[in-house]
């Protein structure tokens, strides 16, 4: 492609946002239709057109008769006839939620661990400086963020900037007058994200499109893109921007970079979490639907009545008595089947539906009846939850390097003495599935381990216990206690 610059010298603006937007190596989300996947009240089931309403007849002298709307098509109508609307039974699922929820738990329910082995006092201070800025940005919830849009949409984006504070601080070691900020960029937010790969699959160029209303009252789209360089803002009125004549760069844009990288960590998955049981879901709604609609019809007993009936029992009368003429005939209608091949298609939709997104089913009507478990079979139970964290890693080992590699370089500039320090420290992400730790179990096997003695000392468990605010006031506590109790008073015998 040409360069940007050369594009934008052109004065071609159009032509510029129109490659940027054409450099993807993978689709473009359908963020409409995953959005109302994600969203229960937007799913098929809840949609008339899908699921229409049933048309009941009446007599046309009856109190029923009335407006019918939305009549299907396939309906007899006569004018002797009357009609109503029979509302059906809508159960939607949030089960797309409930597997986003449990993937982002396990992926980071533990917090990222980050493997470095300083050597310079220049690379340890650069290493607190990056874990200070994990700090004051909650880096634990951004990662939870970033994993929710990455798994709901397909696709999420970080962007890295400074921002002037109104003194100096020393907050990372040396004085500045700078904090770094973080924003996140997802189709979740209304955002188009549009990555510019190369031939190498190697990112030159973000962009993403996005509508904002400004004080005035007028909707604006806006074109942002960042490259190693430069950051640039374009703007056209209205929320279609795609007119050649539409599209003018804002003022005080472009804004040069220096940091050398683009401030911007991309990561994307070819389907949302859900997309290979999407149609399962949709039947187990519409069972689970069709079941309560029977369940409606048939749940209290009906009567049926043949011949003619001259009295019939009150309501609430003990022993009454229904009184007909000769030949004359009442007896319950029941429902005979029972739904054993509905419970059973659900249960097996159920089952496969975990199985095959790697969602561990841990409801409380399945771990209830497990009672204690040891670590092995937690893990067992956890495993395939497990497997699909190792595939994540994939993408996600990729996209935190990424991230300390950004802010390394910010700090190489921002100091530079720490220039050689930045290319030198090596930080490696670590991301450790989430599991419940079963500690009796791991104190036993240390303790066998170790011949039966402890594994570690008095204050380290109280320090761990958490119990405790002053962990050296409480160990002297507990030495008190033992020399009371090991201490005597030898005196007079008494009765």
């Amino acid at each position: 492609m040409p360069k940007l610059e050369e594009l934008i010298a052109s004065g071609d603006i159009s032509a510029a946002i129109a490659e940027l937007m054409n450099g993807r190596i993978t689709p473009a989300p359908d963020a409409a239709e995953n959005a109302a996947q994600y969203d229960p009240k937007k799913h098929d089931i809840n949609d008339p057109q899908k699921r229409p309403d049933k048309i009941v007849i009446t007599d046309k002298d009856s109190s029923e008769y009335g407006e019918v709307k939305n009549l299907n098509v396939n309906a007899e109508l006569t004018t002797e006839q009357g009609f109503r609307i029979e509302k059906v039974a809508r159960i939607a699922l949030a089960i797309q939620k409930l597997i986003v929820k449990r993937a982002v738990a396990f992926t980071f329910g533990h917090p990222v661990g980050y493997n470095a082995t300083p050597e310079s006092d220049e690379e340890k201070a650069l290493l607190a400086a990056i874990n200070r800025v994990f700090h004051d940005v909650k880096e634990r919830t951004i990662n939870r963020k970033v994993a929710r849009s990455l798994y709901s949409t397909t696709e999420v984006a970080e962007y890295w900037y400074p921002v002037e504070t109104d003194k100096p601080h020393n907050l990372y070691g040396f004085p500045k007058s700078i904090k770094f900020r973080v924003a996140l960029f997802s189709p979740a937010y209304g955002d188009k994200l549009y990555p510019y790969f190369d031939d190498a699959h190697d990112l030159i160029a973000f962009s993403r499109q996005f509508t904002k209303k400004g004080a005035d009252m007028i909707t604006r789209t806006y074109f942002e893109t960042f490259t190693k360089d430069a950051h640039y803002l374009w703007k056209s009125e209205g929320l279609d921007g795609s007119e050649k004549r539409n599209w003018e760069l804002v003022e005080n844009y472009p804004k040069l970079l220096t940091v050398g990288k683009i401030p911007v960590i991309y990561a994307s998955q070819p389907e949302v979490e859900w997309a290979d049981v999407q149609n399962l879901i949709d039947r187990l709604e519409k069972l689970l639907s069709n079941f309560a609609d029977t369940n409606d019809y048939h749940a209290s007993p009906k009567i049926f009545v043949q011949g003619k009936i001259l009295g019939f029992a009150r309501k609430g009368e003990a022993g009454g008595i229904i009184e007909g003429e000769e030949g004359a005939k009442a007896q319950y209608l029941s429902w005979q089947d029972a739904p054993e091949s509905v419970k059973l298609e659900i249960d097996t939709l159920l089952r496969m539906i975990y199985t095959i997104t790697q969602t561990p089913d841990i409801s409380f009507d399945t771990v209830k009846g497990i009672g204690a478990v040891s670590g092995v079979a937690l893990q067992l139970l956890f495993m395939d939850a497990h497997l699909k964290v190792q595939d994540k890693t994939e993408i996600f080992a990729d996209y935190l390097q990424r991230r300390v590699n950004l802010l390394k370089a910010y700090f190489g500039v921002a100091n530079l003495s720490w220039a050689d320090a930045a290319d030198s420290l090596l930080v490696e992400p670590e991301i450790t599935p989430y599991i419940i730790e079963d500690e009796q179990g791991k104190i036993n096997t240390l303790q066998n381990a170790n011949g039966g003695k402890a594994v570690i000392s008095h204050k380290t468990s109280i320090r761990r216990l958490g119990w405790a605010d002053d962990v050296d006031a409480e160990l002297e506590e507990i030495r008190a206690d033992e020399d009371r109790e090991n201490t005597y008073t030898e005196g007079e015998p008494t009765l």
